[in-house]
């Protein structure tokens, strides 16, 4: 879908991404709920855009706060963010870890069908409530729960390692484990340049040799070890989606937005395996619809953030967007073309591996990246924008490639 009209984001910002790893974290302790990282990250992006007054609707991305918080109905807890929310019309979308995107394909709809010109678009998860395997059965949901019986204690990693398996035999044991561990390596350091990123603070000297860690079957998976995978977070993301006369209203100078410029949107059978473990055929076939919407290639782009809920998902990734040909993911990745200085920086806060994974938070989190990155406001996360490359690209996939939303974003000066 390309826009029939001018649709700008703004005013993004990100929670820290709490848990393991933070220095804040300490899971003897009672630690903050839903209702303070929705009004952390819900008042920062109100203040950058005026107050609540500028605000026509507002939309939230959650995948499992019913059973993490025992909590629905997070629409209605907008107005708890700021009293100028009230009988403003809000809503909860959910579509696995790809419900930060669904919500800001919500807040664009919005704002082309007309009913909006201001939209407060968040994504929030608390997930740090239950214990590890007591949270897989949990994130279970994002698949087909009948088949949670089959196979893996912990599900989703079960399913990631599945494919991990399928590429050692499609490409080499050897050169996947490599490539794998230099996507975690790369994560980490790109986290150590990010605040709020949940590795921010990871000192480990050789993080190649750590990502090369050989996975334990008997008490995780056969073909992961846990550097491989995302951690389980807590926070929330915020971003305005604004109209031409809604940037106005905010007064927000045009050099302050990301233009978006093309969605795609794609579900598949999430009743139904991979046709193929090795590739990631719903997150090609939404990658390839917003780039041929937008009428550019992947060479124009200058920046993606990717959806590595584990490594292998990163490294698929790059075939499924069309960085690398098919079978050739691990060698684009060990050839450096993937780091904040090769060919096309990826995940440059460190991704889901490195900033962290709050799932209903993750597709909005991908949109504020891009935002900062070419807004000039990442940091020392900040990478060059060239001139001949002006746009970025977020895929955030639900589930097992069933639930996709890539965006194409590009930079308005």
């Amino acid at each position: 879908m390309r826009p029939h009209k001018k649709v700008y984001m703004t005013a993004g910002y990100n929670t820290i991404s709490m848990g393991t790893g933070r220095k804040e974290f300490n899971p003897k302790k009672e630690r903050p709920g839903l209702e303070h990282y929705l009004k952390e990250a819900g008042q920062a992006t109100l203040a950058e855009i005026g107050g609540a007054g500028n605000v026509d609707e507002g939309v939230v991305g959650n995948f499992m706060a019913s059973r993490f918080n025992k909590q629905g109905h997070l629409g209605a807890f907008l107005p708890m963010i700021d009293p100028g929310l009230r009988h403003k019309p809000s809503l909860r979308v959910e579509g696995a870890c790809a419900s930060g995107g669904l919500a800001l394909i919500s807040g664009i709809k919005s704002v082309l069908s007309g009913s909006a010109e201001v939209v407060l678009a968040m994504g929030v998860e608390v997930q740090n409530t239950v214990k590890a395997i007591y949270g897989a059965d949990i994130l279970a949901g994002a698949g087909w729960f009948p088949r949670r019986k089959e196979g893996h204690a912990y599900f989703f990693p079960g399913q990631f390692s599945d494919r991990a398996g399928a590429y050692y035999q499609k490409i080499g044991r050897e050169k996947a484990r490599q490539a794998m561990a230099r996507w975690y390596s790369n994560a980490i350091e790109n986290a150590r340049l990010c605040p709020t990123a949940q590795e921010f603070e990871n000192k480990t000297a050789d993080l190649i040799t750590q990502g090369l860690t050989e996975p334990t079957p008997k008490s995780f998976t056969d073909h992961l070890n846990f550097f491989d995978c995302s951690k389980v977070s807590d926070g929330a993301s915020a971003i305005a989606i604004v109209s031409e006369e809604g940037l106005m209203r905010s007064g927000i100078a045009l050099k302050d937005a990301v233009e978006v410029v093309a969605v795609g949107h794609a579900v598949d059978d999430i009743t139904s395996l991979p046709d193929d473990l090795t590739r990631l055929s719903t997150i090609a076939f939404a990658a390839s619809e917003a780039m041929k919407s937008a009428g550019i290639t992947v060479d124009q782009l200058a920046t993606v953030e990717t959806h590595d809920c584990f490594s292998i998902a990163g490294v698929l990734g790059m075939e499924a967007i069309g960085l690398a040909e098919e079978g050739k993911g691990a060698d684009f990745v060990l050839e450096g073309h993937t780091s904040r200085q090769g060919k096309i920086p990826v995940n440059t806060t460190g991704g889901l591996i490195g900033w962290g994974h709050p799932t209903g938070a993750t597709g909005v989190h991908q949109a504020v990246t891009i935002w900062e990155q070419m807004t000039g406001r990442a940091g020392a996360a900040q990478i060059n924008i060239p001139a001949d490359r002006p746009y970025g690209l977020t895929v955030n996939m639900g589930g097992d490639d069933k639930t996709v939303v890539a965006i194409v974003y590009r930079k308005t000066v």
